[in-house]
């Protein structure tokens, strides 16, 4: 069952309100760990487990398990595991999770800010000018063509949100997982670095 969200013992302590969406794996380590460490610096995070426990041992597992229970269905979840979070919270996730938190930017038009790893995703009709995106992807990858990454900073130019694009080069796909062989130190340090300094400014 996906995680529920919770209010702060201390509002006033947490600096932003995020949910953050699993790849399709399904919720592992990699959220955890990117939780605690949001946590650490002030943050409220809300990981939804979306497959209810199931997890990937591989890519193909997992895509078996997201086709197996459909995205709209994947998306409805979403929805209703993040429906007590703020109107201003961020919308993030990881690769799949991208993809799960951009499906919700329509019906949140006023969250803070949308935090996209390891993909791009569709840009609302009704993104509000100026909402702060930060994006981060290996350099190549073989999931996001460069041609389509190329068209889809031009798309959020036209869109005029507040777009920051990050590339990774020679690293894997999923580079911030330990538990991959796509795993880059550096490059892990570097996003969540980075991570770090966009949410501070929200």
């Amino acid at each position: 069952m996906w995680k529920p969200y919770a209010e702060p013992a201390n509002q006033e302590a947490a600096m932003a309100a995020i949910a953050l969406f699993h790849s399709v794996y399904g919720f592992r380590s990699l959220e955890q760990d990117a939780a605690e460490r949001l946590r650490a610096a002030g943050h409220q995070v809300v990981t939804p487990d979306l497959y209810e426990g199931r997890v990937g041992r591989t890519i193909e597992e997992g895509f078996a398990i997201r086709e197996e229970i459909g995205w709209m269905r994947l998306c409805k979840r979403a929805d209703l595991a993040i429906a007590d979070l703020p109107a201003s919270a961020v919308l993030g996730g990881f690769s799949m999770g991208a993809g799960i938190a951009t499906s919700l930017w329509p019906t949140r038009p006023m969250a803070s800010g949308m935090l996209l790893l390891h993909s791009i995703a569709e840009i609302p009709a009704n993104a509000r000018e100026g909402i702060p995106v930060q994006v981060h992807l290996a350099d190549p990858d073989d999931f996001e063509p460069a041609d389509e990454v190329a068209a889809w900073r031009a798309h959020a130019a036209r869109a005029n949100i507040g777009l920051e694009v990050f590339f990774y080069p020679g690293v894997g796909h999923l580079y911030t997982d330990p538990s991959l062989p796509d795993y880059d130190a550096a490059a892990a340090e570097a996003t969540w670095s980075r991570v770090d300094a966009f949410l501070a400014a929200l």
